[in-house]
């Protein structure tokens, strides 16, 4: 099975996984020359705080989901990392529950590959388990690729 999309999946919590998520989506998409769909998933407070914080202005221009993700500072990060890279990428933001507009956009872009980050759960974390990644791996019409932060 050729790998041909790869889509990478960003939230609010993953400022700290950057470098992982970017290193383990260029090891797979540089040999395999891959498009990357960056998806930023909102949900309705984090896309209104990001409208304030970014300074749009919704009265003169209608903002798109896509136009907010364009402008987050780790969607900024991680394409500046793939153009290094020469890795081709399309920028995607959704506003809606995480996991289930992260599903939604693997089967819209016809996703091989889904990369998801998450965190080391404690034993009583795995038990409960009801995490974003875990919701992603469950339904994900794909294989999805787990990246944890790095651990010191």
């Amino acid at each position: 099975m050729a790998i041909e999309t790869i889509l990478l999946a960003i939230g609010a919590g993953d400022a700290d996984r950057i470098d992982r998520l970017a290193e383990e989506t260029i090891d797979v998409a540089g040999p395999t020359g891959a498009t990357v769909v960056i998806g930023h998933v909102f949900t309705r407070d984090e896309y209104d705080d990001a409208l304030d914080n970014l300074d749009f202005d919704i009265t003169a221009e209608e903002v798109s989901a896509d136009d907010v993700a364009r402008r987050h500072a780790t969607v900024r990060e991680l394409t500046r990392r793939f153009d290094e890279a020469d890795v081709d990428y399309v920028i995607h933001g959704r506003v809606g529950h995480h996991g289930e507009k992260l599903v939604e956009l693997a089967g819209e872009v016809g996703a091989d590959r889904l990369v998801v980050g998450g965190r080391k759960r404690s034993p009583t974390g795995k038990a409960v388990f009801g995490s974003v990644a875990q919701e992603v791996m469950l339904e994900a019409p794909c294989p999805v690729t787990f990246v944890r932060a790095d651990t010191k």
